[in-house]
């Protein structure tokens, strides 16, 4: 019996794969209850706080709509709300947050910061994003990857792009956790690190995954079941940066050739926002800047009936209601 109550969900290297596997079947459990109209309110009283210190449209909709249907009342907390490491330390941040809340949700910056709020808050913490990792999406993209191909193990898994943040970093701990074939598909200098490798190679020997890393678009993308990518400035990056990126990953891009490149039932996925047409302003203005149409991924690909990336987004709401609920023992 898995029991995960008063633990805090900081990164996917901390979870074993029959607690990530329990944690895909009890969002898949509440996604059907949810759509069957059946109530999961047993949260009723609880509190959550939720902090951004960046913003975002995703993940902040599905922690409050997730602790809404489990009962539970939730604070949000923007970037000017919240004194966190400026006037207050993080370690008095969560003390003061754990006294009045049952758990803490993080998105913002160093993974450090949210590891120190999960040591002296008291109750369960969940990162909602920092720059290393982000669980929660690792979770919504396997319980979509399951629900398109009824099965995790032995599915092959193309990222193209930058590989060393955030989404490549956690693409390569959640496949070599669950038995799935990992490919990094980039330049070189946008492999994720050696010790991240060398770590997941580790989790991979248990699971029967494998780890490729390829500056080959072609080699790399061949048969893959998933293909997947990011924007390629991440929030908080200086806009100098576009330039370099461009040049560096236009190669990269998800195309319609490459999608053909992949298995017969290839599926693409995105954790969105994605600039793949010019209805936005940053998209507006780097496409006047460098004469782009799209960026990582094209219009064509992102339209296409084998891109799940909406089924994806609806997915965090559920798979982030999973983790609350198993945390606080609903």
């Amino acid at each position: 019996m898995v029991d995960l109550r008063g633990r805090s969900f900081l990164t996917l290297k901390d979870f074993t794969p029959e607690e990530i596997s329990y944690l895909l079947d009890l969002a898949a459990e509440l996604k059907r209850k949810k759509k069957a109209g059946i109530p999961v309110d047993s949260l009723r009283g609880r509190n959550v706080a939720l902090i951004f210190e960046k913003t975002s449209t995703r993940t902040r909709c599905s922690f409050e709509v997730a602790a809404h249907d489990l009962g539970m009342g939730a604070t949000y907390l923007d970037p000017k709300s919240s004194q966190i490491g400026k006037k207050e330390s993080i370690e008095d941040t969560a003390k003061v947050l754990g006294g009045m809340f049952e758990g803490i949700e993080y998105r913002g910056y160093g993974q450090e910061i949210v590891e120190e709020l999960a040591r002296h808050a008291g109750v369960p913490v969940w990162n909602g994003l920092t720059n290393e990792y982000h669980p929660t999406q690792m979770l919504a993209d396997m319980l979509t990857i399951q629900e398109c191909f009824g099965r995790l193990k032995g599915i092959r898994l193309v990222y193209m792009g930058d590989a060393r943040y955030n989404m490549g970093n956690s693409y390569m701990i959640a496949c070599a956790k669950m038995g799935m074939d990992f490919v990094a598909c980039a330049p070189k200098k946008y492999f994720p690190s050696e010790e991240l490798v060398a770590e997941c190679q580790e989790y991979a020997k248990e699971s029967g995954a494998t780890i490729t890393l390829t500056e080959d678009v072609i080699e790399g993308t061949k048969n893959a079941d998933v293909i997947c990518t990011d924007v390629w400035v991440s929030m908080g990056e200086p806009d100098e940066i576009w330039e370099e990126r461009i040049h560096d990953l236009t190669p990269y891009k998800v195309t319609k050739e490459l999608m053909d490149n992949g298995s017969e039932d290839v599926i693409f996925l995105h954790c969105l926002p994605s600039f793949h047409d010019l209805k936005t302003q940053i998209g507006e203005e780097i496409g006047k800047r460098f004469g782009l149409i799209d960026m990582e991924v094209t219009d064509e690909v992102f339209r296409d009936s084998r891109s799940k990336v909406f089924q994806e987004a609806e997915n965090r709401m559920h798979t982030i209601k999973a983790v609350m609920a198993a945390t606080l023992g609903a």
